[in-house]
This record gives C-alpha cells, sequence and structure tokens, in this order.
C-alpha cells in the first residue's frame, strides 16, 4: 500500500509537471506553448515562400510532437487565426460566427512575412532531443517581437491557469521603445473582434476589463450590431438577445443575421419599442456586454511565474536586445572570418607563396612550407592560420588564381570592414540599435495591425432599474380574466417584478407570474404578492353553520403551487384588506333567541399563519355573513 501511494505520489507530480511546462502554460520568450513551437519550427524547415498543406505540416510535426494529429490541427488553426505568425489560404473557419475550419487536407499555410524575420535564427537557437530522440526541437525561438502579448493566451493546468488578453503590436513595440529609453508607458488589450472596451479595471493585466459590442442605431425601429465581444461569436449572442426576449428582458420583433466577413446582425424592432431606449437593456441582460478576467501566469527559466504584462513586456525588451546583440557579435565574427581568408588568400596568390610548394614533395613538408611563408605577413593577419585554412588554400584551382583580381580583392576587403565598423559600432550601443531595429519593425509591419477595439469609458447598468416598468393589471370577475391585456373593471398598478396573488372561493389560492390575459376561475381576490398585505377572511362550516375569522400574511410560496386558505369542511363567507373590515352576522332564527344579529371588527383577531385555525365569532349557528365592503 505504501508503494502504490509513493507511485501515485511520484505519478501525479510528474503529470501535473508535463501538463503545465509543456501543454497548457506559454513560455516568456516566445509566448508559444510547446505544440505551437513545434508547428513553427516544421514550417520553418519547409519554408519556401510557398504554401504548403495543413494537412501535411500536421504530419510533419508529429515527428516533434509526442501526441496525436488532432490537438496539433487544432493548435494550428487557432494559431493562424491570431493573424501574426501564418498566412492562409482557404477556410480556417470564422472568429465571428464560431463556424469551424475545413478539413486539413483542404487548407494551406506558410510563415507570414514578420514571424520569418523576428522568430527565427538558427545560430543562436538552443536545440534538444525530441521525445523519441530521432529530431532536434527548438527549447524556445529567439523571437525579437513580444507575441505572448500579441496573441494573447489561456490555458487550463493542474492548479492554476491563465488568460493573457492580446494587444496591439504597433503599441507593444512603441511601449518598448519607450522602456529602452527610460520612459513610462501603458499597455491596454485589442480584441481581434474590435468592439468597445473599459479599460478602468485592467491593472497591468491583473483585474479585468469590460467590452461592449458596437451596435448603431439605424433608424428608430432597427438597430446593427457591427462587431462583438471578444469570446463571443454571433450565434451566441443571437442565443443570448433570442433568450432575454423569452423572459421579458426585451421586446424585439425579428433578429436577422447577415455575417460573412465582417458582423452584422439586424434587431427589428415591434410597436412601443425604440432603439434608443433599447441600448441599456441589450448591454444589460446580452453578450452585447461581458467582462474579461485577465490573469498572466507563464514559464520563466521552467518554473511557473505569475506576473503583470508591463513585467512581460519588459522582460522581451531586455531579451531583445540580448539577441541582437549575439547576433551582431556573431556577425561580427564573421566578417572578421570574412576578412581574414580575404587577406590570406590576397598574400598567398599575390607574393606567389604557391610557387613554394611546387617542388615540396609530402603534405606535411607543404604545411610547414606554408607556415613558415606567412609568418612575414603576420601583422596583415588577424590571427595566425591554422591546419583548415591552409588546406582551404591548397583548394584553391589554378584558374582561379590565374584570374585572381587583386583590386577587386582589396575592394571586398574594403567593404567587408566597412561592414565590421558598422557591426563594431551597433555593438558600442546595442539599446540605441534595438531602438531602430523597433522602429523599422513599426514601419513596415505597424499599418498592417491597426487597433481594433476602442477604448471607453462604461458606465455601469442597474440591470433592475432597466428592467422595472409599471405596469397594469386588470381583471374582471365576472369573467375571470386577469392580466396586463385585460380591460376588466378593476385594476391595480405594480412592476413587472411582482407576482400575482389569487384567491379562489373553494378556499385555495396561488402565485403566479403576471400574464397578458389568463383565465382563473371563480376569482374573490387578486392583487400582488407583497408578502405585507393583511388578508381578513370569513368562512362558515358547511356541517355546523359556525362562522370563523381569521386574519394573515402570505409571506412564503411556490410559484403555481396551489395551497388551502380554508379547510375543504368550510365555505368563504367573505374575503377583505381592509384595515377596518368588519362584518354583519345574522343568525337562523330559533325559538327564545332575542338577538338576530351583530356586528364584528375584524381587526380584533390577531394575525396569524394562513394555516392557522381562526377564531369562532359567534356560538349560535349563523345563516348569512354580510361584510361592509361588499
Amino acid at each position: 500500500m505504501d508503494d502504490l501511494k509513493h507511485q501515485m505520489k511520484d505519478h501525479f507530480i510528474k503529470y501535473a509537471s508535463y501538463v503545465i511546462l509543456d501543454r497548457a502554460i506559454p513560455n516568456i520568450v516566445d509566448g508559444l506553448k510547446p505544440v505551437q513551437r513545434r508547428i513553427l519550427e516544421i514550417l520553418w524547415r519547409q519554408s519556401d515562400d510557398k504554401l504548403h498543406k495543413v494537412a501535411n505540416i500536421v504530419g510533419q510535426t508529429m515527428q516533434l510532437h509526442p501526441h496525436g494529429d488532432g490537438p496539433i490541427y487544432e493548435a494550428l488553426i487557432t494559431l493562424a487565426n491570431k493573424g501574426y505568425v501564418l498566412d492562409r489560404q482557404g477556410n480556417f473557419g470564422n472568429i465571428y460566427t464560431g463556424d469551424p475550419s475545413a478539413a486539413a487536407r483542404y487548407i494551406e499555410t506558410r510563415l507570414s512575412p514578420l514571424a520569418r524575420e523576428t522568430l527565427f535564427n538558427p545560430d543562436i537557437t538552443e536545440k534538444i532531443p525530441s521525445y523519441d530522440g530521432r529530431n532536434f526541437e527548438p527549447v524556445v525561438l529567439p523571437a525579437k517581437i513580444p507575441l505572448l502579448l500579441m496573441q494573447g493566451a489561456s490555458g487550463i493546468a493542474v492548479g492554476m491557469a491563465t488568460q493573457i488578453m492580446p494587444h496591439n503590436f504597433k503599441e507593444l513595440l512603441e511601449a518598448e521603445i519607450a522602456h529602452l529609453e527610460g520612459k513610462t508607458f501603458k499597455l491596454f488589450p485589442d480584441f481581434p473582434t474590435g468592439g468597445i472596451m473599459d479599460k478602468s479595471q485592467y491593472d497591468k493585466g491583473r483585474g479585468k476589463v469590460k467590452l461592449r459590442a458596437k451596435i448603431e442605431v439605424k433608424d428608430p425601429k432597427t438597430l446593427v450590431i457591427r462587431e462583438i465581444c471578444y469570446g463571443t461569436t454571433t450565434e451566441s449572442l443571437i442565443r443570448s438577445i433570442d433568450e432575454a426576449a423569452k423572459k421579458g428582458k426585451i421586446k424585439i420583433e425579428a433578429i436577422n443575421d447577415y455575417t460573412s466577413k465582417d458582423v452584422e446582425i439586424e434587431i427589428k424592432l415591434p410597436r412601443g419599442q425604440y432603439a434608443e431606449e433599447i441600448l441599456d437593456a441589450l448591454y444589460g441582460f446580452t453578450e452585447c456586454e461581458v467582462s474579461i478576467n485577465s490573469q498572466a501566469i507563464l514559464i520563466k527559466d521552467g518554473f511557473p511565474w505569475e506576473t503583470d504584462v508591463d513585467e512581460i513586456l519588459k522582460y522581451n525588451a531586455a531579451k531583445l536586445m540580448e539577441y541582437l546583440k549575439l547576433e551582431l557579435e556573431i556577425e561580427r565574427d564573421r566578417l572578421l572570418e570574412k576578412i581574414f581568408y580575404k587577406t590570406l588568400e590576397r598574400i598567398f596568390i599575390e607574393k606567389r607563396i604557391y610557387k613554394k610548394i611546387e617542388t615540396v614533395k609530402t603534405l606535411e613538408e607543404i604545411h610547414s612550407t606554408l607556415e613558415e611563408s606567412f609568418k612575414a605577413f603576420k601583422k596583415q593577419l588577424i590571427r595566425e592560420p591554422t591546419h583548415e585554412d591552409r588546406e582551404k588554400l591548397l583548394l584553391i584551382p589554378i584558374r582561379r588564381i590565374s584570374q585572381f583580381d587583386i583590386d577587386k580583392n582589396k575592394d571586398e576587403i574594403a567593404a567587408l570592414e566597412e561592414a565590421l565598423r558598422a557591426t563594431e559600432k551597433h555593438l558600442k550601443n546595442v539599446k540605441k540599435f534595438t531602438i531602430n531595429y523597433l522602429e523599422k519593425l513599426i514601419e513596415r509591419f505597424g499599418a498592417e495591425y491597426p487597433r481594433k477595439t476602442r477604448i471607453k469609458a462604461i458606465e455601469e447598468i442597474d440591470r433592475r432599474a432597466i428592467e422595472t416598468k409599471e405596469i397594469k393589471v386588470g381583471f374582471d370577475y365576472e369573467t375571470g380574466f386577469i392580466g396586463t391585456k385585460v380591460s376588466g373593471p378593476s385594476h391595480f398598478v405594480c412592476s413587472n417584478f411582482d407576482k400575482l396573488l389569487v384567491f379562489h372561493k373553494d378556499g385555495t389560492y396561488k402565485v403566479t407570474n403576471i400574464p397578458e390575459k389568463q383565465y382563473f376561475e371563480q376569482i374573490v381576490w387578486a392583487g400582488v404578492a407583497d408578502k405585507k398585505t393583511i388578508m381578513n377572511v370569513i368562512y362558515k362550516n358547511k356541517e355546523t353553520k359556525q362562522v370563523w375569522a381569521k386574519r394573515f400574511i402570505i409571506e412564503k410560496f411556490i410559484l403555481d403551487k396551489v395551497y388551502r386558505y380554508v379547510d375543504e369542511d368550510s365555505e368563504l363567507e367573505a374575503i377583505s384588506t381592509a384595515p377596518d373590515a368588519s362584518v354583519d352576522l345574522h343568525y337562523i332564527p330559533k325559538a327564545g333567541q332575542k338577538m338576530k344579529k351583530t356586528s364584528f371588527a375584524l381587526k380584533s383577531v390577531p394575525v396569524k399563519g394562513v394555516q392557522t385555525k381562526g377564531i369562532r365569532l359567534a356560538p349560535h349557528k349563523i345563516k348569512k355573513v354580510v361584510s361592509d365592503h361588499e
């Protein structure tokens, strides 16, 4: 048993770590989850500016990803619909309607120009063996853009979840520039579906934002939704409007969805409803307004890290400087090597050193001769030639030696030295070089990614105040109809939140929603179930003919459930809500009886529960009861 417990504990920790680090939570460096990184790596390997079948890319990615093709395909579609790193051809689904994408064999993709320029450099990419050891995959991509904040991310792991909202490309790069220049910056989300956003509670990605759909008043009877909230679809939005209409929150005549490339949902209003008046109700009771919470948890240095968007951006800016410095150092070394070899080659040919080895018979003597010959030109060379350098010289064909152009060689060396000076200048001020790099990215790609979500303060909607309306309920005791569309001789005014309380002659009552027009049998009283009205009831036992009175308040009820307020062996004589109600009791005549009737004030009866038995009003049998409020 102890061994089993140990195994369960050990396996669970491994599983939890795997889900957190290798599946659900993105890495801060490149903003990608492992499956996304593997997809991009395969596309980089296949990159030739041509489109590739998604099915082929999915199959190739399975070399690196230890799961099936389904998750890879879904991750690729999600990545493509973010709109930054993949070009698309074919049906990749619709982020507005929620329609699914076509099968993998019908659609094509490739890396976008932005991705090719900013996400890959084999010289600075650390790689590790894939899950089966047959291939190598990158630990992280050397991303030069804050991809995590650009795309946003969501994921649920074991014991933690992340929700990072997407931001605007240009604003992110401008914020990096501001940070590098020592200035302050502010970042707010920008959603691909557009809409209107209240960012007052965003708190650098630790709070929430409130989103509203963009609704256009076409005419007094017509509204058109042009942009929807992030996380919703036109289908879910229409469903929420239909449900609100069924519950009586709003009134609509028709709703039509004309969405294709852009969102267009038309709402027609019935008589008595006007576009400007219904806007608040749409925001209050449908998906025309939503709130999204943000929580930034990501992987940093192999561990989960909870932070905010400002810290993520600062980290990405520092990482960008690090990558650019590495690339400059690699470029410097590459230029130095080119200058060295071209100088070595010129000396070898110009000084006719190759002539000295024409009579040498062994390879060792050739190398010794060359090594000795180059010592005289040590000052012209950046370093001493190695065995590999000398081997490279020996491979120069005789034709190239005979046609060697010394002036051209000097020009090439001069151009390389000019490039080297520029590279060394950039290395002395990497920060300035980084800022220039970001400015060039903005100049080249900024216009492709305009802000879609408009920032605006959104006032809190009092849903109950919007919904509460005064309504007039009519009722007719003779016909038995009650409702808002009944024009009977009696009526009462209430709100649409109130419930209807109905008492019947057979001694029963029930509470129900206020109808437009509904028939109730043998109504004796109808009003609002306000849980405070005192009911005065007089009833007579059918067998003994004795009369009883009780007073009560209906405080608890279940809608549409039938309750009794007098016993089944009794019949109702009078019912009233008047505070000073009184009744005249007429006795059944009998020999020797002097008193024929008596009056009784009901306020003397104590208020008790509806099921409590009343008090007997007289010891004599009662012929009839006459209420002064009939």
